[in-house]
């Protein structure tokens, strides 16, 4: 456990984003190897069929990560103010809607996993692989919410480090699980939808014997699991718009994909083997973001404005500067990286991945700066602006779907997200610097006047 509420804010927060950070990397490399195992030993299509998956498993998972998120901002806040019984009860109240929650996200994601694909104009040839992966991901959801719920639980008070050491583990196994599934039992993307479920449910064991051994705050009493309907719908009016937040953006992902599935086979695998490459760029960029979130919370507790305002200029140097060095080299070694995937004779994928990076790669600090000033709103435990700004995202990238990819094809669909990065940062850049100025600016006292 760690309190961000003393000490000197930008190293508090450059420890805490580094193992957060490790961790998202390492993520993101199994993620590249996933997608290199399956370009590689099943081939292109089956790699284009994977892609196509995305935006719906964003809009599922999102929301998940999303609403765990949020819930545990309540967590940091009650920690900050050292208030261990509200800790403990917010913690009770989180496992109660998470469970919820999993339930009815499993059930309706089951149901409508072929007709959402159908929907989605996913080509024929990569339909049935497909479905066959994403089915077996959405039985598992409840460990992905598992999962992300003792993680940002753990993140809540500080511990960034332990989720980074169960993350890794079960991404080491998530790929030795791949290779078994694919090459020894030829179960096909089937069986790389399982591997990363038993994973999942591999790192949510390790997090449930780790607090329970080495987390005395979280060892809870009887009177921690009483549902109250007040702090429930405290936890839900930061937690579901988090959580919805993921989910608009990715409505407009599942829209963009529509498009990109009308483009064929080779765009599709070409945006999913770039997106990897650009999901890895970004990441240092989200790891400050949620980094904030927990430095906000805690010092949103204790009343520490001062320390929220210093911490997010500080911040602003270090992922501004990082994403302006990152995007130069997406654009001009992206495409390489991107050829790792796809093997030899697939100069199109290599020549649309380079429009990708290039229109991505120029406009990163545009998400830098969305990152941080979405998280520290989070942290302040506002919903309204943030879900604001994710609507702005969902417009932007059906407009460039329905417009500019119609008009200028692939280029059109990676300007999806520049336009959006910057629909939403507006907004978001106006309302935290209202926000710290109204935080900030102390009350004045109500003078009484005095009766002869």
């Amino acid at each position: 456990m760690k309190d961000m509420t003393q000490g000197n804010p930008i190293k508090l927060i450059l420890m805490f984003t580094i193992p957060l950070l490790i961790g998202n990397m390492f993520q993101q490399l199994y993620n590249m190897a996933d997608t290199l195992i399956v370009g590689r030993t099943i081939g292109v299509n089956a790699l284009a069929a994977v892609g196509s998956t995305g935006s719906i498993l964003f809009f599922v998972i999102g929301f998940a990560q999303g609403l765990t998120a949020g819930l545990s901002i309540i967590t940091a806040q009650r920690f900050g103010a050292k208030d261990i019984a509200g800790v403990r009860k917010s913690v009770g109240t989180s496992i109660w809607i998470s469970l919820i929650f999993s339930i009815f996200l499993t059930i309706v994601s089951v149901i409508f996993t072929r007709p959402v694909l159908v929907m989605m104009n996913t080509p024929a040839e990569i339909l049935e692989d497909a479905y066959s992966y994403l089915i077996v991901i959405n039985w598992g959801v409840g460990a992905a919410v598992l999962f992300n719920l003792l993680a940002n639980l753990l993140r809540a008070l500080g511990d960034s480090r332990t989720p980074l050491f169960f993350l890794m583990l079960s991404s080491i196994l998530n790929i030795v699980l791949d290779l078994l599934f694919i090459l020894v039992f030829k179960m096909g993307l089937g069986g790389v939808g399982l591997a990363t479920v038993v994973s999942q449910l591999f790192s949510c064991l390790l997090c449930l014997i780790y607090i329970h051994k080495k987390v005395p705050l979280l060892q809870f009493k009887n009177a921690d699991w009483s549902i109250d309907w007040k702090f429930i719908r405290q936890h839900m009016w930061v937690g579901f718009p988090m959580g919805f937040q993921a989910s608009i953006i990715a409505i407009g992902a599942i829209i963009l994909q529509i498009t990109l599935n009308g483009l064929g086979a080779t765009a599709v695998a070409a945006y999913t083997a770039a997106q990897k490459i650009d999901m890895l760029a970004t990441m240092p960029m989200s790891s400050f973001g949620i980094t904030m979130a927990t430095f906000t919370a805690q010092n949103f507790g204790a009343n520490r404005i001062d320390r929220i305002r210093l911490g997010v200029k500080q911040c602003i140097w270090l992922s501004g500067s990082f994403s302006i060095a990152v995007g130069l080299l997406v654009i001009f070694a992206g495409p390489a990286a991107v050829s790792l995937f796809v093997g030899q004779g697939q100069e199109e994928l290599l020549s649309l991945s380079r429009l990708y990076f290039l229109s991505n790669g120029s406009t990163y600090l545009l998400l830098s700066l969305l990152f941080i000033y979405r998280f520290t709103l989070q942290g302040l435990g506002q919903s309204l602006i943030p879900t604001v700004a994710g609507i702005m995202e969902l417009i932007m990238r059906v407009l460039a779907a329905i417009f500019l990819t119609a008009r200028i094809g692939f280029l059109g669909a990676s300007l999806a997200n520049p336009l959006a990065w910057l629909g939403a940062v507006i907004p978001l850049g106006i309302a935290y610097y209202l926000s710290i100025k109204r935080l900030s600016t102390p009350v004045k006292p109500v003078s009484i006047p005095v009766q002869a």
